[in-house]
């Protein structure tokens, strides 16, 4: 290396990470580790490979003080002025290599809180951690449970975030979510004519006390608790309903009740669904339903404002979630044809069955397979009324199942026209939103032991929300443009550029 380039002041600052990588050379040049086996050795490395990068993060910090030329005073936006200055003052600033010391120029004034201009060209946080550790905590909180954040930030990188910082940090990072998704992502309309399709459902998240919704909390305290153990029905009373939405584009499928069912051998194969595209899906926990409801037209009507397209709503047929949905589009004038989730309509099938055949007969699929067909033929009343009749005529008395199937086919039949779905190529069955329920839910907020605060649970619904639909990395960029603005806006612009 060129020895001039070595005494230059710019390489000075650097000189510490010169020096831990000469020593680390030396060591692996030892007789100590020539006899070790490469894991041992790319452990090694890593380990004391870190300091090495601390060091030039921090040397580069050094220069950057080094640099940074007086004033006499600064200007704040308020046409305030700070006069008195303040040299070499430090902060220090945990990152992903371990804690280094940014040094500054402070500017203070009676009365009036210290600014430091470096720390705004820089984006610091208002907290010691660095966006390197930000950005590391909002990936794995997504993941795992806070406890696997830590153990592997600990692991993995020679930083250190106890847990309750790393909450605090998901908590940051999810705060512009709703100002994201106002900028309007999608900054033209979507150039099709396939079904726009959106889809809701509803999902329990177990809470601490003070995060249920109060008619929630009043039954909890109601309930008879036992001390060494959770009472019948007491987990009932610690969820709060969160509301999951979903949003996407997706080409008609037509296809036929027969086909769907494979009544029999001679059915033909139903051909692949092309699949979704441009979906978005989220859920909040804190906000009400019909908020997330209307979040989800509005997203709907940025991909298609002068309804062109076929749009489709698919639901479970919660009457809540219904009358949630009908006011909604009645607010933005919005048409649209809702159609209840076939996979629901099984279930209540399925229960009706088991009152006419044993448990183990076989000719219960059959059965099974024949009505569907009818309902998805269009034939729901002709069904429900076919199941009373034969629940009379059969002399069964524990006919429960059969009535509430029956019911619910009636109830529900404006929302069960199968025939004209199909032949229509709409999606019939919600498997999007099932599975973002077990994804942005189940695979995380569930895990077991878990217990939220409602600002914990929505913090992480929203960086899953974002991973799931593809968001994140622009999410990133934009929360570090407000951040910023939040944290710095009080400073004149020419101060900092």
């Amino acid at each position: 290396m060129n020895i001039a380039y070595l005494n230059s002041n710019d390489f000075s600052f650097f000189s510490g990470a010169q020096e831990q990588l000469d020593h680390l050379i030396r060591q692996l040049q030892s007789e100590e580790q020539a006899n070790c086996e490469h894991g041992d050795i790319e452990s090694f490395i890593n380990k004391k490979g870190q300091e090495i990068l601390r060091r030039l993060l921090q040397g580069w910090l050094d220069l950057k003080a080094a640099n940074e030329e007086k004033s006499a005073c600064i200007n704040l936006a308020s046409g305030d002025k700070l006069n008195h200055v303040r040299v070499d003052t430090h902060r220090p600033l945990n990152s992903l290599f371990g804690q280094v010391t940014v040094s500054r120029i402070g500017y203070s004034q009676i009365n009036k809180d210290s600014v430091f201009p470096v720390d705004a060209e820089l984006n610091l946080s208002t907290n010691s951690y660095s966006d390197g550790i930000y950005f590391r905590v909002s990936n794995e909180a997504v993941r795992g449970s806070f406890d696997d954040v830590v153990e592997s930030i600990d692991a993995t990188t020679g930083g250190h975030v106890p847990k309750r910082q790393c909450l605090n940090i998901v908590k940051d990072v999810a705060v512009d979510f709703e100002s994201f998704y106002q900028k309007k992502r999608f900054i033209k309309p979507e150039d099709t004519s396939d079904l726009l399709v959106l889809t809701f459902d509803g999902k329990g998240i177990v809470m601490r006390p003070d995060g249920l919704r109060e008619c929630t909390k009043k039954n909890a305290q109601k309930s008879k608790k036992l001390k060494s153990r959770l009472s019948q029905g007491e987990k009932k009373d610690r969820k709060r309903m969160a509301q999951v939405a979903a949003v996407y584009t997706v080409q008609p499928h037509i296809r036929t009740a027969e086909s769907i069912m494979k009544v029999s051998e001679d059915d033909n194969v139903v051909p692949f669904r092309t699949p979704v595209r441009n979906k978005r899906v989220w859920a909040s926990v804190e906000r009400e339903a019909q908020s997330v409801i209307e979040e989800a037209f509005q997203e709907a009507l940025q991909r298609d404002p002068k309804q062109k397209r076929e749009w489709v709503i698919l639901i479970d047929g919660l009457p809540h979630q219904i009358k949630l949905i009908k006011k909604v589009m009645k607010r933005l004038n919005v048409k649209a044809t809702i159609v209840m989730d076939f996979i629901h309509v099984l279930e209540y099938l399925w229960k009706a069955a088991w009152c006419f055949f044993d448990k183990g007969d076989e000719a219960v699929e059959q059965w099974i397979a024949e009505k569907s067909v009818n309902i998805l033929n269009g034939q729901c009343s002709q069904v429900a009324k076919g199941l009373r009749i034969s629940a009379t005529k059969g002399k069964i008395t524990d006919r429960k199942n059969i009535d509430k199937c029956a019911d619910y086919l009636l109830n529900n039949k404006e929302r069960l026209q199968y025939g004209k779905a199909l032949g229509a190529g709409f999606p019939i069955a919600s498997g999007v939103i099932e599975g973002a329920c077990r994804h942005l839910i189940n695979d995380r907020l569930d895990i077991t032991g878990a217990r939220w605060s409602l600002q914990g649970a929505e913090a992480v619904l929203k960086l899953r929300s974002l991973k799931s639909s593809g968001d994140f990395e622009k999410y990133w960029k934009f929360y570090k443009k407000m951040s910023k603005k939040r944290n710095y806006d009080f400073l004149e612009v020419n101060n900092f550029g």
